[in-house]
C-alpha cells in the first residue's frame, strides 16, 4: 500500500538524520616517534584493521624524526596525540611550565635505552666502560639518559671520553673499533649491528633498565585541549590501540605487513625482528603481564623521576608522578590483560 511505502521511507529518512550526527567521525591528528619501522606496527595494525574507525575516530599518523619530536608537536598543538619519551616530556615540562602535557597510556613499560658495545674492546659490564670511548649522537634519546645510567653503576664519567657521532656513522664506528661502545635504542642498534658483520658473541647489550634505571619508556601523549574537548575520543583511541597492541603481540609476522606496505626499502626480517625485540624486552613484560597494557606503577614513576633530579636536576619544583602521567582515560583492566 502507498501509506505504507510512505510511512517506510519517512521512518528510513528520520533513522539516517539521526544517525548522520552520530556517524561523524572525530579527526585524530597522531605523530610516530620515528619513522615507519618494526615497533611502529601496533599503531598502523589498529588503524588498517579499523579499530579506530570503530571508535569514531578518523585517525592521521605521520612518521617523525625522533623521539624529541612528537612532544613538541603535540605542545604546539599541530597534533592532537603523539606517541613519544615519556622522558622527553619531563624535560619539556621542566623548560615550558605553560604547557602542561601529560601521558595517557605506557606503550614501553621499560624502555629499550641501551648501551651497546664489544667484548673484543675489553666491555662486558658498565664499570668498564672507563678509561673507554663512547659514541654518541648529540640528540640520542639513550645518550639523554647516560647520566642516570652512570650514577646507577657507580661509573665516574670523567673517566669515560664521549665522542660526538651522528646517528648513521654511530653502528659502523663501533663496527669498525673506532669507538668502543655507543648509546641507542637496543633494538635499532643491534640489528644494525648485526647488519654489519660483527659477531652476535661479541656484542654485549647492556640495557638501562638491566642495571639499576628505573625509567619507563614511550608514552601516548595528549594535547591539553584536545583531551578537554574530546575526552571520549582519547578513551575510544587508547581502546583501539589496546587492540593493535593485543593483535600484535599474537601475531608479530602479520602485523609487520602495515609497517612494510608503508616504508620502501624495508627488509622484512629485519623489521620483523625489531619488532620482535620491542614486544620481548619493552611492551609484553613481566610487569605487564601482571598487571595489564597502558598502565604505570605510581610509585616506580616517582621513583624515576628521583633518578632523573638526582643524575641532572630540575629547573622548576621536581614534578610527581601524577603530574606525569594520567590513567582516567585506560580501558578497564579486563580489555588490558595480556600474555
Amino acid at each position: 500500500m502507498d501509506w505504507v511505502k510512505t510511512l517506510s521511507r519517512t521512518l528510513i529518512a528520520a533513522v539516517a538524520a539521526l544517525a548522520g550526527p552520530a556517524a561523524a567521525q572525530t579527526a585524530v591528528r597522531f605523530s610516530l616517534d620515528s619513522r615507519y619501522e618494526g615497533p611502529t606496527a601496533p599503531f598502523l595494525v589498529a588503524l588498517d584493521r579499523g579499530y579506530f574507525k570503530a571508535e569514531g575516530l578518523e585517525v592521521s599518523i605521520s612518521a617523525s624524526a625522533g623521539l624529541a619530536e612528537p612532544v613538541t608537536r603535540v605542545a604546539s598543538g599541530l597534533y592532537d596525540m603523539s606517541v613519544g619519551d615519556i622522558n622527553a616530556l619531563i624535560r619539556f615540562r621542566d623548560g615550558n611550565q605553560a604547557a602542561p602535557l601529560k601521558a595517557v597510556f605506557m606503550v614501553y613499560d621499560r624502555p629499550p635505552f641501551a648501551v651497546i658495545g664489544r667484548r673484543s674492546r675489553q666491555i662486558a659490564v658498565p664499570k668498564d666502560l672507563e678509561g673507554k670511548t663512547l659514541g654518541a649522537p648529540a640528540a640520542d634519546p639513550a645518550f639523554a639518559q647516560w647520566p642516570v645510567f652512570a650514577r646507577a653503576n657507580a661509573i665516574d664519567p670523567a673517566k669515560v671520553a664521549v665522542e660526538t657521532v651522528g646517528f648513521a656513522v654511530r653502528e659502523p664506528m663501533l663496527a669498525a673499533g673506532q669507538v668502543d661502545a655507543i648509546t641507542g635504542l637496543s633494538f635499532a642498534s643491534f640489528v644494525n649491528l648485526k647488519e654489519r658483520g660483527v659477531p652476535l658473541g661479541d656484542i654485549v647489550m647492556m640495557l638501562m633498565a638491566d642495571y639499576g634505571v628505573e625509567l619507563y619508556g614511550d608514552a601516548v601523549i595528549v594535547n591539553p585541549a584536545f583531551v578537554a574537548e574530546k575526552p571520549e575520543a582519547v578513551k575510544g583511541f587508547l581502546r583501539a590501540l589496546t587492540r593493535g597492541l593485543k593483535d600484535t603481540a599474537k601475531n608479530p609476522a602479520a602485523a609487520i605487513e602495515s609497517v612494510l606496505k608503508r616504508s620502501d626499502g624495508a627488509k622484512k626480517d629485519v623489521e620483523l625482528e625489531r619488532l620482535a625485540m620491542a614486544l620481548r624486552d619493552n611492551i609484553v613484560t613481566p610487569a605487564v603481564k601482571a598487571s595489564g597494557l597502558g598502565g604505570v606503577d605510581m610509585e616506580r614513576l616517582d621513583r624515576a623521576i628521583d633518578q632523573i633530579a638526582a643524575a641532572r636536576g630540575f629547573a622548576r619544583d621536581k614534578p610527581k608522578a601524577a603530574d606525569i602521567f594520567d590513567d582516567s582515560f585506560l580501558p578497564p583492566a579486563a580489555e588490558r590483560a595480556v600474555n
